[in-house]
C-alpha cells in the first residue's frame, strides 16, 4: 500500500489536502492524473448505467436539502449514528465497534482489556451515539431554526424528486434514477488513504420496481443488480476472485434495508466494502409522503392501482473504485534493464489518464519535433471542429532518453507510446510500444488513430 500511496503523490494522482498548512486529516486533493482517472471512472459508469439503458434517467440534486428530508429519511436519529468511545488519557476517539466494544448482535459490552491504539492506556468513556451528518446554517446567523446539513448520501434527492422525474419523463416501472455527486459524513475514524474519508463522491442508482406480491418479485431484480455490479467490476479491471459478496446480517443493516449485500474487496489493508447493494423496500417514498404531505405514489395506467414503488439501490463509491483500480493495476517488472524494477500501472486503456504518449526521438532535431507535433495534434483532433469526438487524451514528452520516457509513462498507466524517429521521415511510420509487454510495432501514420482506437476500446 505504501508504494501505491507514494506513486500517487510522486506522479500527481493524489495530494494531501491543504498540505502547505500542515494538511487536514484524511483530506485529499486529486492532481492532474488523479482527476483524469476519476473522470474516466465516472464517464464509464454513466455510459454503462445511463446512456446505454432505456430504463434509466439521470439527475443532479442539491448538496444542502431541507432539513425535514433527513428527518423523514431517518438520518437525524440513531439509525445514522455510530457508537463513539473516547480514551480518557489522550482523548482520542474511535468507533466502539472497531475496537470490540460491540458484540455480533450489536449490543454494547464491557471490556477492560482493550488498549488505546494511540497511547496504549485502558481507560475509556462509556460509548455514546454520534451522528455522522455535518451541520451548517443557512443565512447570516447561527440559530437552531436555520440549521441544515451537508447531505450524507445522494439518494434522498432522487426520492424527493420522484414525482418530478415521473411527470417529466413519463417513465413506467421498472425504471431507475442515477446520480453522481459529493456526500459528507463526519466519520469518527477515517483512514486507509482515500478509502474512508469525510468528503467523498458517490455513483448511485435508485431502481424503482412494482410493489412485490412475494419475495421472489423483488429478489429477481436484486439478483439482476448483483450481476450488473460484478459486470462493472470486471469492466474496470477488478479481479472477481478478490471479491466476496457478503450478506449483511439483520442487526448490521441500515434502518431502511430488508436485504443488503456488501461487495468486499481484498485491499492491501484487508477485506473491506467496495460497493453495496440494498433493497430499501418502500421505506423512502412512504416516509417522504408522510412527512411532506405530498402524494408520492405511482399509478399504474392499466389497472389504476396506486402504490409506493419499492427500491433496489446499487451504490458505488468513486474514491473506492479509484483505489481498487490502482491496487489491481500496480505491477513491478523485475526484468527491467535500467537498473531497477519497472513499475507500471496495468490500467484498462480506456481508464488511463492518457491513452497515448507521443515522443520525438530527439528533442534537438527540428524535423522530428515538427513531425511529432503533427502526429500529436492529429491524435488530439486539434485541427478538427469536432475535437470532442474521436480524440484521445495524449501526453507529450521530449525530455531525456527514450527508455526513461517509456518508463515514466508506464508508471502512470499510459497504454501506448508513439515514437517519431528518422524512419518516420523516410516512410511515414511510427513506433508504437505496448505498456504491458514492452513490445514495439511499426504503424503507418494515416492508420495510427484507427490502430490505437481498436487497441484501446477492443
Amino acid at each position: 500500500m505504501e508504494k501505491i500511496v507514494s506513486l500517487c503523490k510522486r506522479r500527481g494522482f493524489v495530494f494531501a489536502g491543504s498540505e502547505i498548512y500542515g494538511g487536514l486529516a484524511n483530506s485529499w486533493d486529486y492532481g492532474p492524473l488523479g482527476v483524469e482517472l476519476k473522470n474516466s471512472i465516472k464517464k464509464l459508469w454513466w455510459q454503462k448505467f445511463v446512456v446505454e439503458r432505456d430504463d434509466m434517467v439521470g439527475m443532479d440534486g442539491a448538496v444542502i436539502l431541507n432539513p425535514k428530508v433527513w428527518e423523514a429519511s431517518g438520518h437525524t436519529g440513531a439509525g445514522f449514528a455510530d457508537l463513539m468511545i473516547e480514551c480518557k488519557k489522550c482523548h482520542s476517539r474511535f468507533r466502539a465497534d472497531h475496537l470490540g466494544f460491540v458484540d455480533e448482535k450489536g449490543n454494547i459490552v464491557s471490556r477492560e482489556d482493550i488498549s488505546c491504539p494511540e497511547c496504549g492506556k485502558e481507560d475509556w468513556t462509556e460509548p455514546k451515539q454520534f451522528n455522522l451528518m455535518f451541520k451548517t446554517n443557512i443565512g447570516p446567523t447561527e440559530e437552531k431554526t436555520n440549521m441544515a446539513y451537508l447531505r450524507p448520501e445522494t439518494a434522498q434527492a432522487m426520492f424527493v424528486n420522484f414525482k418530478n422525474i415521473l411527470d417529466t419523463t413519463r417513465k413506467t416501472l421498472p425504471f431507475g434514477m442515477a446520480q453522481i455527486g459529493k456526500a459528507f459524513r463526519n466519520e469518527i475514524t477515517p483512514g486507509n488513504f482515500i478509502f474512508r474519508t469525510r468528503e467523498f463522491e458517490q455513483m448511485e442508482i435508485e431502481y424503482f420496481i412494482e410493489e412485490p406480491n412475494s419475495d421472489k418479485d423483488w429478489q429477481k431484480h436484486f439478483e439482476y443488480w448483483v450481476k450488473q455490479t460484478k459486470d462493472w467490476m470486471e469492466l474496470i479491471g477488478i479481479n472477481l476472485k478478490k471479491v466476496d459478496a457478503f450478506e449483511v446480517p439483520d442487526n448490521e443493516r441500515a434502518h431502511y434495508s430488508k436485504r443488503t449485500v456488501d461487495f468486499m474487496y481484498e485491499f492491501p489493508f484487508g477485506k473491506k466494502e467496495l460497493y453495496g447493494l440494498a433493497y430499501r423496500t418502500d421505506f423512502d417514498l412512504k416516509n417522504h409522503e408522510k412527512f411532506s404531505g405530498q402524494n408520492l405514489k405511482y399509478k399504474d395506467q392499466e389497472t389504476g392501482k396506486e402504490f409506493w414503488p419499492h427500491v433496489i439501490e446499487p451504490s458505488f463509491g468513486v474514491e473506492r473504485s479509484f483505489l481498487a483500480i490502482l491496487c489491481e493495476a500496480y505491477q513491478e517488472d523485475p526484468s527491467a534493464t535500467l537498473g531497477a524494477s519497472r513499475v507500471y500501472l496495468k490500467l484498462k486503456p480506456y481508464l488511463a489518464p492518457y491513452q497515448a504518449a507521443v515522443f520525438p526521438l530527439l528533442a534537438n532535431k527540428p524535423q522530428l519535433v515538427a513531425k511529432a507535433r503533427e502526429v500529436y495534434d492529429s491524435l488530439k483532433n486539434r485541427n478538427s471542429s469536432f475535437s470532442i469526438h474521436n480524440s484521445f487524451n495524449v501526453a507529450w514528452d521530449e525530455r531525456g532518453n527514450i527508455g526513461k520516457r517509456y518508463y515514466s509513462q508506464d508508471e502512470i498507466g499510459t497504454p501506448y507510446c508513439v515514437t517519431i524517429d528518422f524512419d518516420t521521415l523516410e516512410n511515414n511510420t511510427v513506433t508504437v510500444r505496448d505498456r504491458d509487454t514492452a513490445k514495439q510495432v511499426r504503424v503507418l501514420v494515416p492508420e495510427l488513430k484507427d490502430f490505437l482506437t481498436k487497441k484501446i476500446y477492443s
